[in-house]
């Protein structure tokens, strides 16, 4: 109970295809499994995919009709959170007896259905869907595309012995979403990024430090070839000579600021490391950031766990 054997899955999905991308997880899950991983983390929107197009075309040009046809694809491939995608991910994970972290572009199920949200869904072995935390602020462009989250699942979640949260993206960087996870009892931090490890900027290392803290940083693989050619944008980024749009760079961090793990940038595949109880009391020994090192007389943090929104879940 002291353990639990963490993996980070690398991998590329079948972009703008749903049905397919849930046959790579489903894969990805036995495997993961049958290397005896109990919890799995796969990368930011991997269901079905990171809307990378938009910084690259001039996503903010107004009704425009190659930009709407590329979004309605777009929306056309997010899932609902009861919908089948998902739950044929729940059952995967209950049938191999393993738990898991995976960002999904998100559809309203009523009157959000127009809109998409960032989330990072998790999902126990036994217990199915636990959360879907969205994304609290899109960055930069992905704001023409994802809609603001909210805390309404900015929890941390027991898996054994520890208590796992997770974050999206750029919102690593906003403290109070850290804060949150930290007083929740965080033990596991899992990050998820859309592919590039340079976009990370030294975050999984900090979260480790300053949670003490285990932590997954998990990034994604994308080339011009998991793009399907009916993409609205597809001939444009073939014509331009664009291939490789993300390249991965994964890696599980110890407590002590330690890579433990690690998936090369272009290499696909499953990393994995047994972590234990032990390392986050050590390294707690001398900070423990909601613990011996908090000053809660003199600092209090309030989180709204409201749906932002209330009808468009």
């Amino acid at each position: 109970m002291s353990e639990m054997h963490l993996g980070i899955a690398q991998l590329r999905p079948a972009w703008g295809n749903k049905a397919a991308t849930v046959d790579i997880i489903v894969n990805a899950i036995a495997e993961a499994a049958g290397r005896g991983i109990e919890l799995l983390a796969f990368s930011e929107s991997f269901l079905s995919g990171y809307p990378f197009w938009i910084c690259r075309t001039n996503g903010a040009a107004f009704e425009d009709a190659r930009q709407q046809r590329a979004y309605a694809q777009f929306v056309e491939n997010a899932v609902e959170i009861g919908g089948a995608e998902l739950t044929a991910i729940a059952e995967a994970a209950r049938d191999h007896k393993i738990s898991v972290y995976l960002g999904v572009n998100e559809r309203g199920s009523r009157a959000g259905r127009g809109s998409v949200w960032c989330t990072l869904v998790t999902i126990d072995a036994r217990l199915g869907i636990l959360g879907a935390h969205r994304k609290l602020m899109p960055t930069y462009d992905e704001r023409l595309c994802w809609a603001a989250g909210d805390a309404r699942d900015l929890r941390c979640h027991e898996f054994g012995a520890f208590r796992v949260g997770g974050l999206n993206c750029w919102e690593n960087w906003i403290t109070y979403a850290r804060a949150a996870l930290y007083e929740d009892g965080e033990d596991v931090h899992i990050c998820v990024w859309p592919g590039n490890e340079s976009v990370t900027k030294g975050l999984p290392v900090f979260a480790a430090q300053e949670g003490r803290v285990w932590c997954a940083s998990v990034c994604g693989l994308l080339s011009l070839s998991d793009i399907p050619s009916d993409f609205e944008f597809y001939k444009d980024f073939s014509e331009a000579g664009i291939d490789v749009i993300f390249a991965g760079g994964s890696a599980i961090y110890s407590p002590a600021q330690e890579i433990v793990a690690r998936l090369e940038a272009g290499v696909a595949g499953i990393a994995s490391h047994v972590i234990d109880k032990a390392s986050l009391h050590r390294a707690r020994q001398n900070f423990d950031q909601s613990g011996h090192y908090a000053r809660p007389d003199l600092f209090g943090l309030s989180v709204n766990r409201g749906r932002a929104g209330q009808n468009n879940g």
